[in-house]
Parts: C-alpha cells; sequence; structure tokens
C-alpha cells in the first residue's frame, strides 16, 4: 500500500507514480482520502485498476504486506502529520518502505513500534557505511556509461533512463541501470541515494555504483539527479557526474518550465546553452557529448508536444523524444549508436 494522502498526482507524489510504471504488481492500494474511490489509472493514466482508498483499514481489507511513503518532497522531509498511519502501519506488523531523508529507522516510537510488532523500516535513503572519495576508477572500465543530466529536478531523469533500457538492450548490448535516487533504488533493488551522503564521498558513491552496475553491462545507464542549474542540488549533480564519468549524457528538459521549479528568480536557458554548460563541465574529467534529448511533455496535448519535439531537434540538432508518451527509440538508438562507434576506438 502507498501513502500519498493529499498528495497523489502527476507532480506531486514522484515515488508513488514510479512504482505505479514500472513495479505495478507491487501494489495493493494508494491511500489518499482526498481521492477515495478513483484509481491509478484515473489519476495519472498507470497502475490499471489499482484502487485510490480513503482509510488504512481500507487498504488493510486488501492484504498489503508493507507501507510506502509515495512522495519525495523538497528536503525530504516526514510529514508530521502521517505518523499515525505508519504507527497504525507497525502494529500491524507492516514493513514500512521510505525514500525521505528522515529516516523512519531512527525515530524511537517507529523503532519500538517494528520491534515489537516484528516489522522492518527500509530507510531508502541511507547510505552505506563505508564509502570512500572518488578517485576516476570508472575511467578502468570498458562498459560505456550514460548519464541522464537536465534542465531542472524533477523533470524525468530517471524515468528516462528506465524507459530506454529495454529499447536499447533489444539492439543487442547488455544494459545495467545505476540507480542513484531512492525511487530508482525501489524499482531496481539496488543503488545508493547520492543526495542523502556527505559531500565528500558523492562521488566516490557514484564511482562505487557505477562499477557495480558495469560489472556484467556494456552499457550503464546512471540515473542522474539535480540540476547544474539548481541553485540548491547542483552539488550532487557535479559529484554525480565527476563519480560516474560518463562518456555521453542525455539531457531532460520540460519545455513548459521556464524557471528552476520554486526559484523563478533563475530562469533555464536555451537547450543549446544548457547543453554547452554541461559538457563543458565534463570536459577536464571526460569529454562527454550531450547525444539526445529527453523532453517531458505531460502538461502538453499531442500535437504541442511534437511541436515542442520538433523545436528542440531544430535548435539542438539531436534526437529528441518523449520516452514516456512516444516512442523512446530515438533515444535508445543514440545511445546504441554511441557505444558502437565508441568500442571501434580506444576505451577513453
Amino acid at each position: 500500500m502507498i501513502l500519498a494522502e493529499g498528495h497523489f498526482g502527476p507532480q506531486s507524489s514522484k515515488t508513488a507514480n514510479a512504482c505505479l510504471r514500472y513495479i505495478p504488481n507491487e501494489v495493493v492500494a494508494v491511500l489518499d482520502s482526498t481521492q477515495t474511490g478513483r484509481t491509478a489509472q484515473d489519476i495519472l493514466g498507470l497502475g490499471g485498476a489499482i484502487p485510490v482508498v480513503g482509510s488504512f483499514a481500507e487498504g488493510m481489507a486488501l492484504a498489503p504486506t508493507a507501507l510506502l511513503i509515495g512522495i519525495a518532497p523538497a528536503g525530504g522531509q516526514f510529514p508530521e502529520a502521517w505518523r499515525a498511519i505508519v504507527n497504525q502501519s507497525l502494529r500491524a506488523g507492516l514493513d514500512v518502505w521510505s525514500g525521505l531523508h528522515t529516516l523512519l529507522g531512527d525515530d524511537a516510537e517507529f523503532h519500538a513500534l517494528a520491534t515489537k510488532h516484528g516489522a522492518v523500516i527500509r530507510d531508502l535513503r541511507r547510505p552505506p557505511a563505508m564509502l570512500d572519495v572518488g578517485s576516476g576508477r570508472v575511467r578502468e572500465l570498458d562498459a560505456t556509461i550514460v548519464l541522464t543530466v537536465g534542465t531542472d529536478c524533477n523533470i524525468g531523469k530517471m524515468t528516462t533512463q528506465l524507459q530506454v533500457q529495454q529499447a536499447v538492450q533489444a539492439r543487442g548490448p547488455r544494459v545495467n541501470f545505476a540507480a542513484t535516487g531512492q525511487t530508482g533504488i525501489l524499482v531496481a533493488g539496488r543503488g545508493i541515494a547520492v543526495d542523502a551522503v556527505v559531500a565528500d564521498f558523492i562521488a566516490g558513491a557514484a564511482e562505487a555504483l557505477t562499477m557495480e552496475a558495469a560489472h556484467d553491462a556494456e552499457i550503464v545507464l546512471v540515473e542522474g539527479q539535480g540540476s547544474l542549474l539548481h541553485p540548491a542540488y547542483s552539488g550532487v549533480t557535479l559529484g554525480l557526474m565527476h563519480g560516474s564519468l560518463p562518456h555521453a549524457m542525455v539531457l531532460c528538459a520540460q519545455p513548459t518550465r521556464v524557471s528552476i521549479n520554486r526559484n523563478a528568480w533563475v530562469p533555464i536557458p536555451p537547450l543549446t546553452d544548457v547543453i554547452t554548460l554541461y559538457e563543458r563541465m565534463m570536459a577536464p574529467l571526460r569529454p562527454s557529448p550531450v547525444i539526445a534529448v529527453a523532453l517531458n511533455t505531460f502538461d502538453l496535448d499531442d500535437e504541442a508536444a511534437q511541436q515542442a519535439i520538433a523545436r528542440a531537434q531544430e535548435e539542438t540538432g539531436l534526437p529528441v523524444t518523449d520516452p514516456v508518451r512516444f516512442d523512446p527509440s530515438p533515444i535508445a538508438e543514440a545511445i546504441a549508436a554511441f557505444h558502437a562507434r565508441r568500442k571501434l576506438v580506444v576505451p577513453s
């Protein structure tokens, strides 16, 4: 059961939405009393007939085994109004999964209830105990590393990689996804939430998970985080870039977003300027071109979305698509072709 009380929607329940898109068979209900009686399909176009229930009791009637905190708010703080529902879940013996910065396992009340009732609290953002600083070990890998970067946060960097993964693999190479955020970890079953790592070790964490993903893959699709343009989250972006040392990047953008979310004073530059910024930031460590653009057009009708894609193609000269709404093949083909070209030369 996913807890999204008062927040279930396209932009406000990122974690819930990813589960409904990629692992719907593991979801029995979404708890949001403001939208009771509807389904995930009604609200998001995802998840089929998974119901939205109005109370914890309604959800329990569907026999869940765990409660998932379904939001990823700015700052990642636990909504205290949800404490009673988490308490009920633990008393019922449900495991509690959370991707918040607030580590629920460190809460004395929650810990005591989990211990008493045999439940497990899984904090997806809890960093590993042993991390090192980045040292460029990724240069030793034969695998092609592709990182998604963005004009802003919450714009589709994880979704793009998950959408293109199968399409790239269908073209021959073995492909792994490296999860760097709490939602990606939930979907992939492994990874490190790099935004919860002490700053000195962000690059080291990115390096470690990239090398792990490359163990049995020819292409590693690294989930991007933040944006170099973001006044709050640029640090995690740069650490991830330097730790994963991508051979190529895919830029993610939302055509209707003209300024950084919740920071209207920071305008988003033209796509060509953003591409130049990312490429120049990578150049001293490893040349890394932006090879495709992924647009998030959820708030446009079909005609306007296609027009936005055409404009972005004309502006950048790169393959462009919305990999959720339309065929992800243009991005997948760009990645596969880049990998094939790279294998013809000495690995960098």
